[in-house]
């Protein structure tokens, strides 16, 4: 069994127990809302053109790291 079916059935197990109704409401709640992994994301023309400059960057080794960016957000954030 994978990970994800262990987890289900975990999940499953618990929502068993539960007996107090405003959780359950809540939780049902959640699971109505929630996306399901077969909703398909449309893109504009300019998300796919910002997709394919990220993939330029990264195949051109045009990159910095996390905390590089983190220091120039504070800059930034301080000149404001």
């Amino acid at each position: 069994m994978t990970t994800i079916d262990n987890l289900r059935n975990s999940i499953i197990d618990k929502l068993l127990t539960i007996t107090n109704e405003d959780y359950l409401l809540a939780l049902h709640k959640i699971v109505e809302n929630s996306q399901l992994d077969e909703d398909i994301v449309k893109l504009t023309e300019e998300q796919k053109l910002m997709l394919q400059l990220s993939d330029k960057d990264i195949e051109n080794d045009r990159l910095i790291s996390q905390s590089q960016l983190d220091k120039s957000d504070r800059k930034w954030l301080k000149d404001l």
